[in-house]
């Protein structure tokens, strides 16, 4: 099978260790598109990356800081959508805790008539016990927001590791453009939270959350709080 309707795109930010691994298992998919939206790393992630997009025409990169774009992992997958042109898109961080073989998976379901396809995690590896009751605290807090608004709602609604038919993003957005946070993480619960219940066909696809394979996690009290602006707007 060949993927030449479909682009991965990786939000990044200091994941040299983690680059290369993350888009040879990508490419394990034929004709697929992979764009890069890195939002400032120090750490060589684009020298890697402009050396793999020599070598292999499907690899794209945005460097967004020298572009002056603003930063946020939500504003990296916003922009990547918008270059983006093929009709899905998949995002899935670069940090190895996303499993490649579930973006096949994600495909698929695209194909088969999905609107959108969400890699919902059914076991978390490796979190201590504070990290996984916070998450838990804000999933329902998240889920509660989107009920009693009637928005639509899924199985992972913090995911960020999703397919979507790009139009359907794109259409959305540009209605609601103000009630995204561009510098939060969860951009998935800023779209469910844009569309009415029963609006949209989604898939599940069930999947391990792994260990992040080097470097450290970006979250923190400030992504929290982002997580938090996000229920508000």
């Amino acid at each position: 099978m060949a993927y030449d309707d479909f682009t991965v795109v990786l939000p990044t930010l200091n994941e040299a260790k983690n680059i290369a691994p993350i888009i040879k298992g990508i490419r394990t998919y034929r004709r697929i598109r992979i764009l890069v939206m890195d939002d400032g790393s120090t750490d060589g992630t684009c020298d890697i990356v402009k050396k793999l997009a020599k070598k292999y025409r499907n690899i794209s990169l945005v460097n967004r800081k020298e572009l002056n774009l603003q930063k946020g992992l939500t504003a990296s997958v916003i922009d990547g959508f918008k270059k983006t042109k093929t009709k899905y898109a998949i995002v899935m961080d670069a940090d190895m805790q996303h499993p490649v073989e579930k973006v096949g998976e994600l495909a698929s379901a695209l194909l088969e008539g999905a609107d959108l396809a969400v890699a919902v995690r059914t076991k978390i590896s490796n979190w201590p016990f504070y990290r996984k009751l916070i998450s838990k605290i804000l999933i329902t807090l998240g889920y509660l927001v989107l009920l009693l608004r009637g928005d639509e709602r899924c199985g992972d609604i913090f995911s960020g590791f999703f397919g979507i038919r790009r139009d359907a993003f794109t259409k959305t957005y540009s209605k609601n453009h103000t009630r995204f946070v561009p510098g939060g993480y969860k951009v998935l619960f800023d779209f469910l939270k844009c569309i009415s219940s029963g609006s949209l066909t989604i898939a599940e696809i069930p999947y391990t959350f792994g260990i992040r394979k080097a470097d450290s996690s970006k979250a923190g009290i400030k992504q929290g709080l982002l997580v938090l602006k996000s229920f508000i707007t």
